[in-house]
């Protein structure tokens, strides 16, 4: 892949532009055309990061793809209108895996829907997209919570960059702190919640709701899908919970390596007894090194109201790093949404853009 096209620089020869194929046009892919209408123009002078998007894949509104870029406002605008159909594009009726081929990108955004069982169709995008020397940036947890080793391997072969942190708490930079802020203050363990939509659940049941009314309240906002499963189950939660012991903590844990109980059996009796003796339940995710072991958890527990995670209410994502050398480091913030996740793209476009400045 040929470096992508400098410009005129703000500082010392910095601008670059970074053309990119968005696979999926969803809630997230649309969040980062939002930034990149809103925010586009400010990004390019304050780090010399252009961003442009040149081919879209969505199965709803189609595939295309141009050499002169796609106006954001223009592809919102007809994925509103249902298709893409009416945009000029020099390449139409694309795939994924033949945008990532046929189009000239320097970097694929991967933003399918994750699967945690086989890791399918992010992983084949991700796959390819590497072994085609474009650099990927990601928030589908499917491929970095199953393959995260065979795609960072990839990636270093083809030399181009797997950026991954919207796969954590969304556009909170949850894992840029663990990886790279607190890299020398030896990380020992993660206790997070990682899960907004359990959480709302679980503050609603306080409230004196039972688990299937907070699951309907919870489906009505957009915070559960028709299957809840992967949510109440803990299987999103244990997804992210392989993703930091394995980014984190450098061990080779997979989803069948976390030990998940999900929030399904709580009974109002369960949050009365919590409540009479001064706790909240919350959906914990921890990661612990244990030795040479590092062991993961995923399982609704009983905090005291005044430890730090029990004030984190709604569908806020918290998460707390234990360090030898800081002791305990505690992130909140949002773990999903349009712009916050659109944002966690932007975080890893950017640190994409500084790597290559480097060189």
């Amino acid at each position: 892949m040929s470096d992508p096209a400098t410009g005129g620089a703000p500082a010392g020869g910095t601008h670059r532009l970074y053309r990119l194929a968005l696979i999926g046009f969803g809630t997230v892919g649309q969040g980062l055309a939002e930034i990149v209408a809103e925010r586009g123009e400010a990004l390019a002078q304050e780090t010399g990061a252009e961003l442009r998007i040149d081919a879209v894949v969505d199965p709803r509104y189609g595939g295309i793809a141009s050499s002169r870029g796609f106006a954001p406002e223009d592809l919102l605008d007809a994925s509103r209108q249902g298709s893409f159909a009416a945009l000029r594009a020099e390449l139409r009726d694309l795939d994924a895996l033949a945008a990532i081929r046929d189009a000239d990108v320097d970097v694929v955004a991967e933003m399918s829907v994750t699967d945690l069982t086989h890791g399918e169709p992010g992983s084949g995008h991700v796959r390819a997209a590497l072994a085609a020397g474009r650099h990927v940036v990601t928030t589908n947890k499917g491929p970095i919570a199953l393959h995260y080793a065979e795609l960072a391997a990839l990636a270093a072969a083809n030399d181009v960059t797997l950026g991954v942190e919207g796969t954590v708490m969304s556009g909170t930079p949850t894992l840029g702190l663990a990886t790279e802020q607190l890299a020398g203050a030896g990380v020992v363990g993660a206790t997070g919640i990682l899960n907004g939509t359990t959480n709302y659940m679980l503050g609603r049941m306080e409230a004196g709701l039972a688990f299937d009314e907070a699951l309907a309240e919870a489906q009505a906002l957009g915070y559960a899908e028709a299957d809840p499963s992967g949510d109440v189950d803990g299987i999103d939660a244990a997804g992210k919970a392989v993703i930091l012991a394995n980014l984190v903590m450098g061990a080779r844990l997979g989803m069948s390596d976390v030990a998940r109980r999900g929030i399904r059996d709580l009974t109002p009796a369960d949050m009365r007894a919590a409540a009479d003796a001064g706790e909240v339940w919350k959906l914990l995710t921890e990661v612990r090194r244990d030795g040479a072991e590092v062991r993961a958890e995923v399982a609704p527990v009983r905090l005291p109201r005044d430890h730090p995670l029990a004030g984190v209410g709604g569908a806020v994502n918290a998460c707390t790093f234990t360090t030898e050398l800081l002791g305990d480091v505690t992130l909140v913030g949002p773990g999903a949404g349009r712009a916050e996740t659109g944002y966690a793209l932007v975080h890893d476009l950017l640190a994409i853009h500084r790597r290559q400045v480097r060189r």
